[in-house]
């Protein structure tokens, strides 16, 4: 899939992704570097963020600024956007990535693990979005994409707080799209199934279920520059809900248009560790 119909869209190529230091959101840095994107990048890991910014700016960015940035501090994200917004004129694109995960049954994942994912997954994404959508809305134009992942319809036991997480970003995504619509911004969610990335390296999970999911990752046929081409190219063709692979595609569709079958489907296919995102 093209991004020419991105850059036709956007041509004065500004774009904001948090969790740009690694995974999807470097691979799609990667992406709009090359062809010669402003970027910046908020990720928390300040090490991997200020490599990736410096390689960003040799791939080929006209410009890339790197912010140390906490997605659940509401202030610290409003200060990054705010200021990469105002040096630049604007803002095109917003890709929101930045996340965690955390694995266990009811009874095993504490309260605090709850806390900590819904305040990255979900008020990161809130954050996020009140700082970029007003100068989009300045500029009457800009696109919004927020990362989820096939595990808010997939819904696999033993991966609640995640599950959750998930299903809130889509239905914040789908509420922020109503509220947008008359205004010439563009808001997707993206639900991608497993791909490789390193999202558990900083997982709340038992050690069985990380290990367990660890293999999964690495066995998949998608890598992060994959999914990333893959979301902005259909982001930027309008579409609004961006569920990649393709056969994660038929079982959203299937979970939608019969959900009771399709939840006894997934109770006979027995446990296992389910669809992963950003």
């Amino acid at each position: 899939m093209s991004l020419a119909a991105l850059d036709a869209r956007f041509p004065g190529r500004r774009a904001l992704i948090t969790g740009g230091a690694s995974g999807l959101g470097l691979a799609a840095a990667e992406l709009l570097a090359a062809r010669g994107w402003r970027l910046a990048l908020l990720d928390r890991d300040e090490p991997r963020l200020a490599s990736a910014a410096e390689a960003l700016r040799a791939l080929g960015s006209r410009h890339c600024e790197a912010f140390a940035v906490d997605v659940a501090d509401e202030a610290s994200v409003k200060y990054a956007v705010d200021a990469f917004a105002g040096r630049q004129g604007g803002l095109d694109l917003a890709l929101n990535s930045a996340g965690v995960a955390a694995a266990g049954s009811l009874d095993e994942t504490p309260a605090a693990d709850w806390r900590w994912i819904l305040d990255i997954n979900v008020l990161g994404i809130v954050h996020s979005c009140r700082a970029e959508v007003p100068h989009m809305t300045a500029a009457g134009r800009g696109l919004v994409v927020n990362v989820a992942s096939a595990a808010a319809f997939m819904s696999a036991p033993c991966m609640g707080a995640y599950n959750a997480s998930k299903a809130a970003v889509v239905a914040l995504s789908e509420t922020l799209h109503q509220e947008l619509a008359r205004s010439g911004l563009q808001v997707a969610v993206a639900m991608p199934g497993f791909f490789r990335t390193r999202l558990m390296e900083r997982a709340r999970a038992p050690a069985d279920l990380r290990a367990a999911a660890r293999r999964l990752m690495d066995r998949s046929r998608m890598g992060a520059a994959a999914v990333a081409q893959e979301i902005l190219a259909r982001a930027a063709q309008g579409e609004v809900y961006l569920v990649l692979p393709a056969d994660y595609r038929w079982l959203w569709r299937f979970k939608r248009f019969a959900p009771r079958r399709f939840m006894r489907w997934l109770a006979r296919q027995g446990w296992r560790p389910p669809p992963q995102g950003g």
